[in-house]
């Protein structure tokens, strides 16, 4: 194992800039999965389950998220949310019991609604999903084959976590895979940045959002 001082942020800024590194880039089609742009983890102000990494993330969002819709790409938005006992969050639920908890986002609360600022259209897809994964026990998959789309664009939070899920589960379903980095989110720059720097090296093109408007806007 390799150690060194660097930073997570240093160490991704090394990754980025290597220029021998080879891209999946993008397909004929594409989609943007939107994970998780709940207030539990965007009301930064009222949850401390929240977080922010670039204030403009949602902003960028909706970019690309309208510029898809407008070339006629599927745009798909997840949240999370339990029953009154908790009792479908399984075993990712046993660790706390608090306000706070996982398990006790409960459909309906202020937890669960998509924050205010999301641009959602008549026509998106949204799916309530209880594990890390937005693929996983819902119909993305489905979604994604019947629009016939081979790229997915992961935005959302956690980096470390949900959209970090989502974009192994889309390699792994034979998808070319993009994380925008502006449109990510974590609570800590090491997590954020660690995990920006895995997905690069082996799951996905992490790519700066501006990569993804240009493809879009050139279809």
């Amino acid at each position: 194992m390799i150690r060194e001082d660097k930073t997570a942020r240093q160490l991704f800024e090394e990754v980025t800039a290597n220029p021998n590194r080879v891209k999946f880039g993008f397909g004929r089609k594409l989609a943007i999965v939107n994970v998780d742009f709940q207030k539990a983890y965007t009301a930064i102000d009222e949850f401390k389950t929240a977080y922010e990494t670039d204030p403009r993330q949602i902003e960028y969002t909706n970019t690309i998220s309208a510029l898809a819709r407008a070339k006629g790409m599927p745009v798909i938005w997840t949240r999370v949310a339990y029953a009154e006992d908790g009792s479908d969050c399984g075993v990712w639920g046993t660790r706390t019991d608090t306000p706070d908890s996982l398990q006790n986002i409960k459909y309906g609360s202020r937890r669960h609604e998509y924050d205010d600022r999301c641009e959602i259209g008549p026509r998106d897809a949204q799916y309530n999903k209880r594990m890390p994964s937005a693929f996983f026990e819902t119909p993305l998959q489905s979604l994604l084959i019947f629009h016939g789309v081979d790229t997915v664009v992961v935005t959302g939070g956690s980096t470390s976590g949900c959209v970090r899920a989502t974009a192994v589960d889309s390699l792994s379903r034979g998808y070319r895979t993009i994380v925008p980095i502006e449109t990510c989110a974590d609570k800590h720059e090491s997590y954020h940045f660690g995990n920006l720097t895995d997905l690069q090296i082996k799951y996905a093109d992490v790519e700066p959002v501006q990569t993804v408007i240009d493809w879009l806007e050139a279809q």
